[in-house]
């Protein structure tokens, strides 16, 4: 096959990969590493840039693995593998393939007719999916896997964190930018592996996780599941997956977690692990039926205090640094998660209660005229509920304005009267047009945002469109006074209105 020219990112280091560093004494705890089935492979990621597919490139190069990859938009992560030995093209042609390339991983958002992945497959190279690929890496690890409907990436974070602090070196990858971690991935010298196990494409059925945590389970992704029916039996393959000196985190609060780890509910193989259950408790009465209870002491500086009790015996104290009663409930599944790893449940508190956020998650942007800027991922109902709950503790705003960007077409239809009335905290309510991703023309021509806040409407709710990002501004910044705050909420581009009248 002939070679196409090569569109680097920037000129190759001489050596192909970074030399391993051995720590010495009690902290080399992980010789296997060096034994790793990838040293030596040459591996090559179809969009490496991605926050998933960087981190397991880092991790294979560290492992000594010879890694190449593509990626059209260039990224600090990009020029970080560079700089650790990674041969990186702006290209998505194929050009660095060849008949030596023994592995090519891509995404689920990686089509069939990518280019490049044609090439691969020309040359007769094996190819998987990214999620093969981190499963594979995690059978070499103690791999504590994140899944739930919401939740993912605040919980990995959390529990990386606390595992860094409290000295255990672990690896992670998280799907999204954790400042106090520099970055979304890492790969440590320590046994533990953290990932965000994501139900999309059934991508987390292609793990093999020692510690499972299933944070909550809810209606999404309905573009690639048929219902609830068939996302709890999702979740009840998942649970499968972790064996029987394993450990299943739940949460005892939600009735579909319950329902996905029910024993009498099984259709074919049982569920073997360990399973223990998690829960917050305001009320101060603490039930004897969950493992692992975070009982609610107060709210300090906006955000909660609590006490860990572990079978009924206090464990541990927490103070978050972050926000929201959901938030309380992860660095209570993060707590339970370390002490599954061998970590002091007091230490891992200390640690968490230190957490100060995921990017964009209830991220404060600025100012603007006296009023507070915040920017959230948050693009299902309930993440929405959950986080005006939580701007409405910690700031008091006189009012509160919510930006909401939709995504995807069919979540914004499957879920309708949901997001419809999911917006009561808010003083006003705008919605600019869908953000458009992974749906087909004819799904895009059966929704709109328009039709989203009619419906806001009707639940007595003030709401309006305004169908471009860019003229929102405008609008806002007449209104915006002290006392006030603004969020700025979705999956798509949203933030740039946030960074906007951060920066008026």
């Amino acid at each position: 096959m002939r070679q196409a020219k090569v569109n680097l990112l920037y000129p190759p280091r001489m050596e192909s990969r970074m030399p391993l560093i051995i720590p010495q004494g009690k902290e080399a705890v992980d010789a296997d590493r060096l034994t790793s089935r990838f040293a030596g492979m040459r591996v090559h990621f179809i969009g490496i840039g991605g926050c998933g597919m960087s981190g397991l490139a880092r991790v294979l190069l560290d492992a000594g693995a010879i890694i190449t990859g593509s990626e059209p938009k260039p990224n600090p992560q990009t020029f970080e593998l560079i700089q650790r030995g990674a041969t990186i093209s702006r290209d998505q042609l194929g050009e660095l393939l060849s008949m030596q390339t023994e592995l090519v991983v891509r995404t689920a958002a990686v089509p069939d007719w990518n280019a490049e992945y044609k090439a691969a497959l020309r040359y007769g190279v094996r190819t998987i999916k990214y999620a093969e690929l981190l499963g594979q890496v995690m059978q070499e690890r103690f791999g504590i896997a994140v899944a739930g409907t919401h939740g993912k990436s605040t919980t990995t974070a959390m529990i990386s964190y606390a595992l860094m602090q409290c000295g255990a070196d672990p690896s992670f990858v998280i799907g999204g930018t954790v400042p106090q971690l520099g970055g979304g991935s890492r790969s440590g010298l320590g046994k533990s592996f953290v990932v965000e196990a994501c139900e999309f494409d059934r991508s987390f059925h292609q793990l093999h996780p020692t510690v499972a945590i299933i944070t909550n389970v809810e209606e999404d992704h309905l573009d690639c599941y048929s219902g609830l029916e068939e996302i709890v039996e999702s979740f009840r393959d998942f649970a499968r997956l972790v064996p029987a000196d394993g450990l299943i985190l739940a949460n005892g609060q939600d009735a579909n977690v319950l329902r996905a780890l029910d024993a009498t509910d099984f259709l074919t193989t049982p569920i073997a692990a360990r399973i223990e259950t998690v829960a917050v408790i305001e009320s101060g009465k603490v039930p004897d039926q969950f493992t692992w209870v975070a009982n609610v002491s107060g709210i300090q500086n906006g955000c909660h205090v609590a006490e860990i009790l572990h079978r009924g015996q206090r464990v541990a104290s927490l103070k978050m640094s972050i926000a929201g009663i959901h938030n309380l409930f992860n660095a209570t599944m993060a707590v339970a998660a370390c002490a599954a790893a061998g970590i002091d449940p007091a230490k891992a508190a200390i640690a968490i209660g230190a957490f100060t956020g995921v990017d964009r998650r209830m991220t404060e942007m600025g100012r603007f005229n006296g009023a507070v800027i915040v920017d959230d991922y948050g693009h299902h109902p309930t993440e929405i509920r959950a986080t005006l709950r939580a701007i409405c503790e910690k700031y008091q705003p006189a009012r509160l304005f919510c930006i909401f960007q939709p995504h995807q077409h069919s979540r914004t239809r499957f879920l309708l009267n949901d997001f419809a009335a999911s917006f009561a905290a808010a003083t006003e309510t705008i919605v600019p047009d869908i953000y458009f991703v992974r749906d087909s023309e004819a799904e895009k021509q059966r929704i709109t945002s328009a039709e989203l806040v009619e419906r806001i409407i009707d639940h007595g709710q003030d709401a309006r469109h305004i169908a471009k990002l860019a003229d929102i501004p405008a609008y806002l910044r007449p209104k915006l006074q002290e006392g006030d705050v603004v969020v700025t909420m979705g999956a798509g581009n949203v933030w740039e209105i946030a960074a906007e009248l951060r920066g008026a």
